[in-house]
């Protein structure tokens, strides 16, 4: 039990720590401040990019976004917006603090050494570090889950629980790996469908773990489980879906797990 809860405290100190931005912001595409409008636009339509900085001298001053500049004319820096102290982010943020606060801008402006220099927007998130820490999140929630099932079905009553062809299957499963000679522990073979209907059979659970309803578990918890599959078939996260959603999927499943850790 406590070298669960290390794993997930590991989890944290990792993308607190270690996994920042950095590694998922893309460097800002600029042109000079006098450059022509036409030429400008043609550019990014070109690159398919709905904003870029704008350099004064050496250094990007602040950005333009191509719809300002249709139907324009003049220079570039004409067009010019200066970078908002909200639209800022360090670049050794966190990856995890990035998170909420993407779900209230469509960009930030990354900042090294006091310039800034690049730019994150919520499409990062499809990237290895960002699928990475999700994929971390609900692997570390289903462990959870199971573990909840280990301390309230003592001595294997969750059979009696259990829809019989879902225990076959486990069973099978179990099976196979007796023959490989690597079986475990026969509920170590249960799905995460499995062990989310063994955890919403227990109202006391409920309770604990903050889950309003047994309907209202049963839809969060099949979010997380398909958050899970898309992550798995390295498909878009975001398919059927939308980035508030899965920020906020993020951050509920987080809670959860606290609250899944504090259950002893």
């Amino acid at each position: 039990m406590k070298q669960l809860k290390s794993r997930s405290q590991d989890l944290r100190s990792l993308f607190e720590n270690n996994i920042t931005i950095e590694y998922v912001a893309e460097p800002l595409k600029a042109m000079p401040a006098d450059a022509e409008v036409t030429e400008v636009l043609h550019w990014m339509q070109a690159q398919n990019f709905d904003v870029i900085g704008v350099e004064t001298g050496d250094i990007i001053s602040g950005y333009v976004e191509r719809s300002s500049l249709i139907q324009g004319n003049g220079k570039c820096g004409d067009y010019q917006r200066v970078f908002h102290p909200k639209e800022l982010i360090a670049i050794s943020t966190p990856l995890i603090k990035l998170l909420p606060i993407l779900q209230q801008t469509p960009r930030l402006f990354v900042l090294d050494c006091n310039q800034v220099s690049g730019i994150v927007t919520c499409g990062d998130l499809q990237k290895a570090p960002a699928r990475m820490l999700f994929f971390g999140l609900v692997t570390l929630l289903e462990m959870n889950l199971l573990r909840l099932v280990r301390i309230y079905y003592p001595q294997d009553s969750w059979q009696k629980v259990l829809k019989p062809e879902r225990l076959e299957v486990a069973q099978r499963l179990w099976r196979e790996s007796q023959e490989r000679n690597e079986a475990t522990d026969l509920l170590d073979y249960l799905q995460f469908c499995d062990k989310r209907e063994l955890i919403l059979n227990q109202p006391e659970l409920l309770q604990q773990l903050g889950l309003k309803s047994k309907r209202f578990g049963e839809r969060f918890l099949k979010s997380a489980e398909q958050l899970r599959n898309r992550l798995a078939h390295a498909q878009n996260l975001v398919s059927g879906s939308s980035w508030t959603e899965l920020i906020s999927l993020a951050e509920a499943m987080e809670t959860l797990l606290i609250l899944c850790e504090e259950v002893e």
